[in-house]
């Protein structure tokens, strides 16, 4: 287990539930990747780095909807700035999307 934070701790974290707009291959990264372009509705469109290419093709991808952390500061990823973390389970060296089971609103909180 990780070290504890406190409540306080956890809600200064900024969760979101968009939908991925966009999917492109990132031939860039140093591990295979795409960047998204993820709609949040209210709080505007936001790209990501996903290292994701072995469980999800690019048109799985597309207009799916996921969870990511919206208010880190913006990453340069090789030539590319990288402004939500898209939230996934670790399984092995795969990654698994974290979704809603059913559609929400753009935007809608994650607690």
């Amino acid at each position: 287990m990780s070290k504890q934070i406190n409540f306080e701790d956890f809600i200064k974290v900024d969760l979101r539930v968009g939908t991925i707009i966009k999917v492109n291959y990132f031939p860039e990264a140093r591990q295979p990747a795409y960047q998204l372009t993820i709609d949040f509705g209210e709080l505007g469109i936001k790209k990501s780095s996903a290292q994701i290419t072995k469980l999800y093709t690019k048109e799985e991808l597309l207009n799916r909807q996921i969870v990511a952390v919206v208010n880190f500061p913006k990453k340069q990823i090789a030539n590319f700035m990288s402004e939500c973390l898209v939230m996934g389970a670790v399984n092995g060296n795969d990654v698994m999307l974290l979704k809603p089971e059913q559609m929400v609103k753009n935007g809608s909180t994650v607690s």
